[in-house]
């Protein structure tokens, strides 16, 4: 049958399982939502500001494990989108972008809202497509989606200009993709893990006795959390989780050790110092993590389990280098596992963890971070999706909220975007309409997206927003009060809206706590509120994360928090 560009776009998101897709209308998109209407199985949710559309659909991705699908519209649409894609990129979420273009005539004639999105995303994107012809777009979204989902998963983009959506051609939608040069190192039954490795990797565990596995992004990814669980407990190896690998492995389990890194758990960092064998499992041994590589995990030898081969060696050395999906790895290495008690270095650990805790004892009443993400923990019992900006408030959730759940930590990684946390939450709150969703806030980054109140409330999104609102940019406050001889620039807000007052003009409910006796009462409040809630958490300027390890440095420079009766 024949049929327009716009209707192929719409009747391939519908072959790809696509329910939700997030995006803004303009001039060389229009003719593509002029069909909507014709698809009601395509859900469309306006929001406020491209960034925000490409957030949303990062977040849904990341709560379903689906991909998420955004639309923008050509020039300031398509560059509107540009930070959401970089950042799905390097957090390594799937996801399709499709964009609009100026007419195929105007094209390199600097029309009227044109610029090379292809050119400016080639960079950030797994691939991307400049679709010059109606009859290539069935094959170039079904290419897009099994490129974005397979292998190491990544965006994809997809410009079709103006009159190819008006474009008549056959629309036979593809059955399977033909990319020869395309390489995913995943299988079915795992045949193509060099069993070599897998033999070395089980014996250098089996040897070790200190072992610490590190669980990275991977672990959610590849829907590993059983085959992590099995191999912690057979062989008794404590695990450390990433940022963005946390609520891969249950907090409550006594094997769980925490983050570890710039602001992760002092005792986790120090755990990998002491540790013999580091096991890295869908991890890339980013900077954060590894801080000075010279002196990371230095009587350690590395097994690292990576889908991705260019990531093995690349920043510290493995002697196990295996390359493959890592369920598959993980279920051809566990039989090959000895069951074993590591009783002496268990407890060891329980003593760094006594030596430097998290958090010592105060009965200041101060409206302190750490005791509003213990109550959300405590109220949700560990249950919630916690959707954070980049910050203090995002290391601050890392640390104190005991996760449960799995997958049930979204925020952004490797780009440290602010601003994510606003949409991100929408769309993992339409990926698990059941879920309960916290997005923990700070007041720099929400103001940036804030606009996507208005899209939360047009559909009756009911996640609890709580902003932890110091009246800075708290993390760079931070740095420059230690680094730079508290030269404070740029960084203290004067002009704060009333947040609360800020929520009721879009409609939402507000609340406000300035201390902390009133922390309990106000989150079963909004916790029992049927729609969206915005807290105003009033905290201390001047409050800081400990632990810290500056950047490019070991634990031999590990800050604890001077004496404030509180955060070590």
């Amino acid at each position: 049958m024949k049929l327009t560009g716009g209707q192929i776009v719409c009747e391939s998101l519908l072959r790809e399982g696509v329910k939700v897709v997030f995006g803004i209308p303009g001039g060389a998109l229009i003719p593509l939502y002029d069909t909507l209407p014709q698809y009601p199985k395509l859900r469309h949710i306006l929001t406020r500001h491209e960034q925000g559309a490409a957030h949303a659909a990062d977040g849904y991705a990341r709560a379903t494990g689906k991909v998420g699908v955004a639309f923008g519209t050509s020039g300031p649409g398509a560059t509107n989108l540009v930070t959401g894609i970089a950042c799905a990129h390097m957090d390594s979420i799937p996801t399709v972008f499709i964009t609009g273009q100026v007419a195929r005539n105007s094209i390199g004639k600097d029309a009227f809202q044109e610029t090379d999105v292809t050119g400016i995303t080639l960079p950030i994107t797994k691939h991307n497509y400049l679709v010059m012809n109606a009859s290539d777009i069935a094959e170039a979204i079904k290419e897009a989606f099994f490129i974005a989902k397979t292998g190491r998963p990544g965006p994809v983009l997809v410009d079709i200009p103006k009159d190819v959506f008006t474009e008549l051609a056959e629309f036979v939608y593809p059955e399977q993709v033909n990319l020869p040069s395309y390489t995913t190192n995943t299988t079915i039954d795992g045949n193509q893990i060099d069993p070599h490795q897998i033999e070395v990797a089980a014996d250098t565990i089996n040897n070790a006795a200190r072992p610490v596995i590190l669980a990275g992004h991977g672990v959610i990814f590849s829907d590993s959390y059983d085959e992590l669980l099995e191999i912690a407990e057979k062989a008794q190896i404590p695990v450390i989780t990433t940022l963005l690998g946390i609520s891969s492995f249950p907090e409550t389990n006594r094997l769980s050790v925490g983050m570890p890194g710039m602001h992760g758990m002092a005792y986790a960092s120090l755990a990998i110092d002491e540790a013999d064998v580091l096991i890295g499992l869908g991890m890339r041994f980013d900077d954060r993590v590894t801080g000075d590589t010279s002196k990371f995990a230095p009587n350690a030898k590395v097994v690292h389990i990576e889908i991705d081969p260019t990531e093995i060696n690349k920043n510290i050395h493995a002697i196990a280098p295996v390359v493959g999906d890592l369920k598959h790895a993980l279920k051809l290495l566990i039989p090959q596992i000895q069951s074993r008690s590591n009783e002496e270095w268990i407890q060891r650990i329980e003593e760094l963890k006594i030596a430097h805790p998290l958090m010592r004892e105060s009965h200041s009443e101060d409206l302190l971070p750490q005791h509003i993400i213990q109550a959300i923990s405590k109220a949700t019992s560990g249950n919630a999706i916690v959707v954070t900006g980049v910050g203090q408030h995002q290391m601050w959730a890392a640390q104190h909220f005991t996760f449960t759940r799995r997958n049930s930590f979204i925020t952004s990684g490797g780009l440290g975007t602010m601003g994510f946390e606003v949409p991100a939450a929408l769309g993992a709150q339409i990926g698990r309409p059941e879920e309960v969703v916290w997005s923990i806030a700070g007041d720099g980054g929400f103001q940036m997206t804030m606009s996507e109140l208005a899209t939360i409330k047009e559909n009756n999104i009911p996640v609890k927003f709580a902003i932890f609102n110091n009246n800075n940019l708290g993390m760079v406050r931070q740095w420059q009060e230690i680094f730079h001889g508290k030269n404070y620039v740029a960084v203290n807000y004067t002009g704060n809206p009333d947040f609360v007052k800020l929520a009721e003009a879009f409609g939402i409910l507000g609340l406000r706590v300035d201390k902390r006796s009133d922390i309990v009462d106000t989150i079963r409040k909004a916790s029992e509120h049927d729609g969206p809630v915005v807290i105003d958490f009033v905290i201390p300027s001047e409050q800081s994360v400990y632990p810290m390890i500056p950047a490019g440095t070991s634990t031999e420079q590990l800050m604890e928090e001077p004496e404030r009766g509180m955060a070590r």
